[in-house]
Formats: C-alpha cells, sequence, structure tokens
C-alpha cells in the first residue's frame, strides 16, 4: 500500500501544479488522470492478490 500512498501524492502533485500554471493546465490535469488510473490499477491489484491468498487458504 506504499505504493498507492506515493501515486495518490503524485496525482495529487499534478493537480497543484494545474491549479498554479494556468497555461499547461490540460497537461496537468492529464498527468493527473493518468495517475489516478495508476491508483486504481494498484487497487485492484491489491485486490486481486487478497482474493488469490484467501482462495488458497480456504482450499487448505
Amino acid at each position: 500500500m506504499n505504493r498507492l500512498v506515493e501515486i495518490r501524492s503524485q496525482e495529487s502533485l499534478c493537480r497543484e501544479r494545474a491549479a498554479l500554471d494556468f497555461e499547461r493546465r490540460v497537461f496537468w490535469l492529464a498527468q493527473a488522470q493518468e495517475w489516478e488510473q495508476r491508483a486504481l490499477d494498484e487497487i485492484a491489484s491489491h485486490f486481486r492478490e487478497c482474493n488469490v491468498a484467501h482462495a488458497e487458504l480456504a482450499r487448505n
């Protein structure tokens, strides 16, 4: 989950830059969206791993 914190931090940084850099606002918001998607992917991966581990425990 530390990776998720790092990803969310990058997303937040991009959103802050978007608020401060009007000329490149669209760029920074697009970057933030990419980081947001990475965060969602990381969360999904975490739950897949948990589900696999749970299924293996249930079999034993």
